[in-house]
C-alpha cells in the first residue's frame, strides 16, 4: 500500500493549486479517503473526505466552498482542488486511507506535499 501526493507548490493569495493523491496497493473506490494539512506548530486538522461506493463529500469549515475533493477511479487518485487560498492555507497537506482487510480497519499515510501561500 502506497500513498503519492503531488501537486502542492507556492501560490500568490487568491490563487489555486491542485493536489493529487496516488495510490497503490488498493482501489480508492473501496476506501475512505481524507485530506489532512499540518502547519508549523499547529495540530493536523481534517481538510475534506470522500467515502467509498457513492461518494459522499464533506469539507471542513474553512475549506467550504473553496476546496473541492474527487476521485478519479481510472488512475487510483484523489484529488483536492483548492482555489481562493488564503495565507492560512500554508501547511503541509496529507492523503490519508481507510479501508477494511480481513475485517479490520487499515490507515494508511503519504509523505505529504507542501503548500505555501504567499505574496
Amino acid at each position: 500500500v502506497r500513498l503519492v501526493e503531488s501537486g502542492g507548490g507556492l501560490v500568490l493569495p487568491g490563487g489555486s493549486l491542485r493536489l493529487s493523491c496516488a495510490a497503490s496497493g488498493f482501489r480508492v473506490e473501496y476506501s475512505v479517503m481524507r485530506w489532512y494539512r499540518q502547519a508549523p506548530g499547529k495540530e493536523r486538522e481534517l481538510v475534506a473526505v470522500i467515502s467509498k461506493s457513492n461518494p459522499i463529500t464533506v469539507y471542513e469549515d474553512f475549506a467550504k466552498g473553496r476546496f473541492t475533493i474527487s476521485r478519479d477511479i481510472d488512475k487510483n487518485t484523489v484529488d483536492l482542488q483548492m482555489n481562493s487560498l488564503k495565507l492560512e492555507d500554508t501547511a503541509v497537506y496529507l492523503c490519508n486511507a481507510e479501508f477494511t482487510l480481513r475485517g479490520s480497519s487499515q490507515y494508511y499515510w503519504g509523505q505529504g506535499t507542501q503548500v505555501t501561500v504567499s505574496s
